[in-house]
């Protein structure tokens, strides 16, 4: 069910949240990111370090559509660069060898 050992160990414990945040600085630098998008990834970073990972169905349900009703897509004009990073960490590609599971 939890597919794979690396996952169920990252979904109990989550992941390095330097890890995680240092991923996405890059993105945000790359993006020049407005207040509301910076404020968006920080809910994103959160989960991702308290979860280990991130269904990205979830960018337009609570918490992520509380500041915009229409979630990710109301926050980033174009939501799927912000997709493809939480892809990466939930294929484990998004984080350095050291800390995967």
């Amino acid at each position: 069910k939890a597919h794979g050992l690396g996952k169920f160990i990252r979904s109990l414990v989550g992941l390095e949240r330097d890890a995680v945040e240092e991923a996405f600085a890059t993105f945000l630098q790359d993006t020049g990111a407005t207040r509301a998008q910076q404020d968006f990834v920080r809910l994103v970073i959160d989960h991702l370090s308290d979860s280990g990972e991130l269904d990205p169905s979830l960018l337009w349900e609570d918490p992520f559509n509380r500041d915009n009703p229409s979630g990710v897509s109301g926050i980033f004009p174009d939501p799927l660069p912000l997709v493809e990073v939480i892809r990466r960490f939930n294929d484990g590609a998004g984080l350095p060898p050291s800390t995967t599971a």
